[in-house]
């Protein structure tokens, strides 16, 4: 199934299918959040050894299947693949843009 995804977004998918940690970046602005099941990163820094830790690492792989616009956000649903407990384990990504990069980035179980 192909879905349309703003050009950000699209952009990180396709580096996360590679393992790209420096594809997954940029995309993200300078300052960018992600909150990852409660836990918060800022800052390109911190988002390269999130990346490289829970995603390289156990060569996650997230293939989203939906997309939806809610409340100012892009909300993108698909399972995620790989090398960790319970894989595929279906995500919902919620993306903030600004200025063409990801602001802030949610995920949740």
């Amino acid at each position: 199934m192909s879905i349309e995804l703003p050009k950000p977004i699209a952009d990180y998918v396709e580096a996360n299918a590679q393992l790209d940690v420096d594809g997954m970046l940029k995309p993200f602005a300078g300052d960018a959040v992600i909150v990852d099941n409660g836990k918060r990163q800022e800052g390109h820094a911190e988002l390269r050894s999130l990346f490289e830790d829970e995603v390289v690492a156990v060569k996650a792989i997230f293939t989203p299947d939906a997309v939806r616009h809610e409340n100012g956000q892009v909300v993108v649903e698909g399972p995620a693949h790989g090398d960790f407990k319970g894989s595929p384990i279906r995500f919902t990504y919620r993306f903030t843009l600004e200025h063409d990069a990801i602001k802030a980035l949610e995920i949740k179980i």
